[in-house]
């Protein structure tokens, strides 16, 4: 019954959905300034918001009674469509691959998504042609999970409209830390005395950093940025001088029934951890009364990044 009521917009219940975009699709949405996403407001009637910042990743937060978030989600999957068709316009593959989104649901909502022995998903999949999967792992520094829909347009509004039965019969249990993506950190290089970084094709002068490389390379500071082919790179040798960027710490919780695949036997994982990423790496212990582990980690933004992805893929 409530199946029918929200395929059919009769619920005029308030909704929240998350998706999950890679910041070059989000700015095909986005150009024009905005008027992809100032049409797809206004013909839905749902509130459309984009997150913003220097991230590889964007979330797209989708607010509105049930029917105005079909309304948004056809407009998406449509618009996804057309850019596949559009870049297959030049390539020579023969067969169209299906449109993709992925949604970022609360983990504690994920189980009555997948049902018993996975009768729901299963259910899900059969009922509307689209190809679903629940992530295993929670994103980072969240209690959310990725669920990654495929498929045609059609098949997607079908399973999404699936997707909203089941969070409004199964609301989130406990509170939910939204997932929120992390900056993509910028390289620094020292060439000529002077730090750099990395926009395009060239290497712009960084005023935060500075180097006395100058004299070791016989060259002169330069504010002036510099086209890459012609930067030439020399490795730190000043003396008691560090070249690489700040330590800084940063803190993951995992559940204690994950903690064992992280260390290893022996401790042996951890120590590969530490010793692929070049970061310090401490497990706190475990604490009465907590189903949670605190990691803390140590070092460049780059050491970090690389432990967090390696502990991610334990």
């Amino acid at each position: 019954e409530m199946e029918s009521k929200v395929s059919e917009g009769g619920l005029n219940v308030t909704l929240t959905i998350r998706l999950l975009m890679h910041g070059k699709v989000r700015s095909s949405h986005s150009r024009g300034k905005g008027e992809t996403v100032k049409k797809m407001r206004e013909e839905s009637g749902a509130r459309i918001n984009i997150s913003e910042g220097n991230c590889p990743e964007r979330i797209v937060t989708i607010t509105g009674p049930t029917d105005a978030i079909f309304k948004a989600f056809a407009m998406i999957a449509y618009k996804f469509e057309e850019d596949i068709t559009n870049s297959m316009s030049n390539s020579t593959a023969t067969s169209k691959p299906p449109v993709t989104l992925r949604l970022v649901v609360p983990a504690s909502q994920c189980g009555s998504l997948i049902g018993k022995g996975g009768s729901k998903i299963k259910e899900i999949r059969e009922s509307t042609g689209a190809q679903v999967q629940v992530a295993g792992d929670m994103l980072p520094n969240s209690t959310e999970r990725a669920v990654t829909i495929s498929g045609t347009p059609d098949a997607i509004i079908q399973c999404v409209k699936q997707i909203c039965v089941v969070m409004l019969e199964s609301p989130p249990k406990g509170a939910t830390i939204p997932y929120r993506p992390k900056p993509a950190s910028t390289p620094v290089i020292f060439a000529g005395g002077q730090a750099y970084t990395i926009q395009g094709q060239y290497a712009i002068p960084h005023p935060d950093v500075r180097c006395s490389l100058g004299r070791v390379a016989g060259k002169q500071r330069s504010s002036a940025a510099l086209p890459l082919p012609a930067l030439t790179v020399f490795p730190c040798i000043c003396p008691g001088l560090d070249a690489s960027p700040p330590a800084s710490t940063h803190e993951l919780t995992i559940p204690n029934d994950l903690i064992g695949c992280i260390i290893g036997r022996q401790g042996t994982k951890i120590n590969e951890i530490r010793q692929m990423s070049g970061a310090q790496i401490k497990i706190a212990n475990a604490t009465e009364g907590s189903s949670e582990r605190q990691i803390t980690i140590t070092g460049t933004p780059a050491n970090i990044s690389l432990a967090q992805y390696l502990i991610n893929a334990r």
